[in-house]
């Protein structure tokens, strides 16, 4: 396109030429400004283009964040039922003042007697609460074993945990606030119409002999008629 381009121009400059020749040959000589050159328009140089932009890196995926843990609600009268075991049984009594420290000295003899034979517990401890009035109750504190110990003292016996149809509730806290548990319960059962039996049992998720009386998980099991 552009050898045509240049073609054509010098073409008609050559046709021009020629016309004022024969022109001149007719006429006085005078004189003519010489015309400047025709030249072909500059075709611009291709311009390079222009080098492509990387394109950005995309940022590294996030590690998926973990929700924290939610503490689910304790089971509030569930039904289960209570498997008998063996275990060593201690009784007393005691008033309410005194409760807690009566029941962890128990706990204290029964795992004094296991650890002197060489005994190890096969399940929670426990307590049988036998009866209760206002000034306080009398109980058994009771460690399951698959062994039982021998040389018993007067006030230790073998015998079996609780069984049969239950109702569990949580306790967690200080034994001081038990009562507000109890409270709970007694409500659930008059709103069911359920029938208890004279009994309750404590089991101590959490070692009482180990464990700050505020961090207390205790499961009470009420035996139904």
């Amino acid at each position: 396109m552009i050898r045509l381009t240049c073609f054509r121009t010098l073409f008609a400059v050559v046709i021009v030429t020629a016309g004022v020749s024969a022109a001149l040959a007719q006429s006085p000589p005078t004189t003519t400004p010489a015309s400047p050159p025709t030249t072909a328009p500059e075709t611009p140089a291709p311009t390079a283009p222009a080098p492509a932009t990387p394109a950005p890196t995309p940022p590294a995926a996030a590690a998926p964040v973990t929700p924290p843990a939610v503490q689910t609600a304790d089971p509030f009268g569930e039904e289960i039922t209570l498997t008998p075991k063996t275990a060593v049984i201690l009784k007393g009594s005691a008033s309410w003042d005194s409760a807690f420290d009566t029941l962890t000295d128990s706990f204290k003899k029964l795992a004094a007697l296991l650890d002197k034979q060489g005994i190890k517990a096969s399940g929670n401890s426990m307590i049988v609460y036998t009866s209760t009035d206002d000034n306080g109750f009398t109980y058994q504190a009771e460690i399951p074993v698959d062994q039982e110990p021998k040389n018993l003292p007067k006030d230790v016996s073998i015998g079996r945990t609780p069984d049969g149809k239950a109702l569990k509730f949580v306790h967690r806290g200080s034994y001081d606030n038990m009562d507000n548990t109890y409270e709970a319960i007694t409500n659930h059962l008059d709103d069911k119409k359920l029938e208890a039996k004279d009994t309750f049992v404590e089991e101590y998720i959490t070692d009482p002999l180990k464990t700050a009386e505020d961090k207390l998980v205790i499961n009470v099991y009420v035996p139904l008629k």
